[in-house]
């Protein structure tokens, strides 16, 4: 990245107002460093099952174009590449993806955990999910990240809101490795945004499914993250912090 931007701790926030995607081949990948992933993701899916090889779309580069425009070089993978993690001395690309701040009309935002079901049981975080490299010709562009966004916010959440009602409001880079891109939604009201989580919870669970979040809180300030039991994703506490009145 050609800049270091302001950040907390080890995620760095960008502000960005127009994103301009670019693919790109991915570098490639030794023998000794494929057998290596290999053997650690096997390992990884042998203690969570529900891991699942399919593709992914991972960030490559990040670059400033102007005061406002950010270019995000990305590559096709699949989630394998990300137990290169695990391979002493190997360099993964970063994992790109999206996630929606749903404020309520009291001013808290939205944050969900991750249920037993998933690939990381018991995280918070906002609603969102990780990118995924279109099928045909369809452009990996930014409007194409607006409705995967909402798609994620309905699947886990069940509030409805029209990709055109997202607004891009900041992308951050973690240490760790992890590139998001984060969008604003229109408040609710509380009362809404429970009762849509309900119902969703209801119906998946009359399915014989587990709905992808066991549980959503509203949260007012950074300091009420302390008090949720379990891990929460690194980018959660700075993009609180922007967007909660405490």
């Amino acid at each position: 990245m050609t800049e270091r931007p302001s950040g907390t701790g080890d995620v760095d926030l960008l502000e960005a107002e127009r994103l301009r995607l670019v693919e790109v081949g991915a570098p490639p990948v030794s023998p000794e460093e494929r057998a290596a992933m290999n053997r650690a993701w096997d390992e990884a899916v042998e203690a969570n099952p529900s891991l699942f090889d399919g593709p992914v779309a991972v960030c490559a580069g990040l670059d400033r174009e102007g005061p406002g425009d950010l270019l995000v070089s990305w590559s096709r993978t699949t989630y394998r590449h990300f137990a290169l993690r695990r391979v002493p001395g190997a360099t993964p690309l970063r994992s790109l993806f999206v996630s929606v701040v749903q404020p309520a009309d009291d001013g808290r935002v939205l944050v969900g955990r991750m249920s037993s079901s998933t690939a990381a049981p018991g995280r918070w975080q906002l609603p969102g999910g990780s990118v995924e490299p279109p099928v045909g010709h369809e452009p990996l562009d930014e409007a194409a990240l607006r409705r995967h966004a909402a798609v994620e916010l309905a699947e886990e959440t069940g509030l409805d809101t029209p990709p055109e009602e997202l607004t891009l409001c900041l992308v951050t880079h973690a240490e760790s490795g992890q590139v998001g891109i984060h969008y604003l939604a229109p408040s609710r009201p509380a009362s809404v945004v429970r009762d849509r989580f309900a119902a969703l919870a209801a119906t998946e669970t009359a399915l014989g499914r587990d709905p992808e979040f066991d549980r959503i809180v509203l949260i007012g300030s950074p300091a009420e993250l302390t008090g949720l039991a379990g891990p929460h994703v690194a980018y959660l506490e700075p993009v609180v912090s922007r967007h909660t009145t405490a």
